[in-house]
């Protein structure tokens, strides 16, 4: 057996009656169809019940999986302690799939649990269903801040380890939707957040997997959603599967989405590996994109892949242009895998004899040094998308109204302390942005005056 059905479910805790105290009753359509989804639930009777959760332990770049032979959590942090959860996990399901993980180099395991109680990602929907069926073990999950094409890989492992296992599998797919649906919301509004809301109830509400890639991150964030990435592992979990879906209910009224769907595979589909499907139109068009760069991008790509591969830096190719061999100046190198950045580091003055070297060590620096993340591995090399920008002399500014993040780098300074940020960046719209996350780059207080300076820059793709 396998993933015998999947639900997309929400998880407020004020929709108990303990927590909500009266206020649950805003959300009626949603406890309504929690209780159907519970109740198809308990028809299914599955061996184990796996929940993807946003409130679970979560890394940037690893799934974790709540090890131990035991679960148990309460609804104390939100005024309920006498609404509490004792249930068996899955051991030999755990173990199966970590194993697995192992032997791929997969990104998933039982390792760093800072916390072992439930979170109440899982215990919402653990409510409605333990009131209906109690046979069953649970697997529990975290996302993480890899790219969706990992979530939705991870969702085939945890499909795979199913089927090796035997296992009769209902996955939960545990998220809200924007949390900026509404001015009086607790998170107040965005426009982004009622887009978001329509798109993801088209989208699962019909059971087209493949556009769940197409959510960017800069969109997902300034929508606050929730639950993006745990549908997408139960999207992959359903990955080459024909299934039948449902959509009971979407509600908006508390200024945070809630939407409930059923998903039931009925057999096998090719048309629906959606996977394979998005791998080989993104390597079509980066295949493309590289045949169209110019001697900037090549040389750091050059660079690159010759350090990941040996270890060793790059000589000077004969073919780099005398431009890049006569001219100095400051170069950032930006590396992005899957839309994901993947490393970025740069110089802000030129510190090489020419501005070939400068690219050809920043690109080694990008792919081996950024301290956000590991370094790159050869397998990953087909899939960067490298950028170079070259940037302009810094001129100081008076104030923030000479300043756009469109047009202009800025370089915030305090002392001997300096953070810099890129101009034209996804997701960054406004000077007090730029500003902000510069001041966090460069660990420099929010309540100290600073020096502003602004750059402009040739962006190379």
């Amino acid at each position: 057996m396998s993933i015998i059905a999947a639900f997309m479910v929400p998880h407020p805790p004020m929709i108990l009656p303990q927590v909500g105290r009266g206020r649950q009753r805003q959300i009626q359509a949603t406890i309504d169809a929690y209780e159907k989804v519970a109740e198809e639930i308990a028809v299914l009777k599955p061996d184990t019940i796996l929940i993807s959760s946003p409130h679970s332990v979560t890394y940037a770049d690893y799934f974790h999986v709540s090890p131990g032979a035991k679960a148990r959590g309460s609804f104390a942090e939100f005024g309920a302690p006498e609404v509490e959860f004792r249930l068996e996990y899955d051991e030999e399901f755990v173990d199966v799939l970590s194993r697995r993980a192992e032997e791929e180099k997969f990104p998933v395991g039982t390792l760093g649990e800072r916390k072992r109680e439930l979170d109440h990602g899982t215990m919402v929907p653990l409510y409605f269903i333990l009131k209906r069926y109690k046979d069953f073990k649970l697997v529990r999950t975290g996302l993480s801040g890899l790219d969706l094409t990992k979530h939705y890989a991870y969702g085939m492992m945890l499909r795979d380890t199913a089927e090796a296992l035997g296992r009769r599998v209902v996955f939960v797919a545990s998220g809200d939707l924007s949390h900026k649906l509404q001015t009086y919301g607790p998170y107040g509004f965005a426009e982004e957040g009622p887009i978001y809301d329509q798109r993801i109830m088209e989208t699962c509400g019909n059971a087209r997997f493949g556009e769940l890639f197409d959510f960017d991150d800069a969109f997902c964030e300034k929508a606050a959603e929730c639950g993006h990435r745990s549908f997408v592992i139960m999207a992959g979990a359903l990955d080459g599967m024909a299934v039948k879906t449902r959509q009971y209910s979407h509600e908006d009224v508390t200024g945070v989405g809630y939407g409930i769907c059923s998903f039931y595979p009925e057999g096998a589909d090719e048309s629906r590996h959606f996977l394979t499907q998005r791998l080989g139109s993104e390597m079509q068009k980066l295949e493309e994109k590289r045949e169209q760069s110019d001697a900037y991008v090549k040389l750091a790509r050059a660079s690159a892949e010759h350090f990941v591969k040996t270890g060793r830096l790059l000589q000077i190719p004969d073919w780099v242009p005398q431009e890049l061999l006569k001219n100095k100046a400051g170069a950032f190198v930006s590396v992005h895998e899957h839309g994901k950045l993947r490393g970025c580091i740069g110089t802000i003055s030129p510190v090489r004899n020419s501005l070939a070297e400068e690219i050809i060590r920043n690109a080694v620096s990008a792919v081996s040094e950024d301290p956000r993340f590991e370094r790159v591995e050869e397998e990953e090399l087909p899939w960067l998308e490298i950028s170079v920008d070259v940037l302009g002399e810094a001129d100081p500014v008076k104030s923030e109204a000479e300043l756009d993040p469109k047009k202009y780098g800025v370089i915030v300074q305090y002392g001997m302390r300096r953070g810099l940020l890129l101009p034209d960046l996804d997701g960054v719209d406004t000077v007090e942005e730029q500003i902000s996350i510069c001041r966090q780059k460069g660990r420099i207080p929010e309540d100290v005056p600073v020096d502003l300076y602004r750059f402009e820059v040739i962006r190379h793709h």
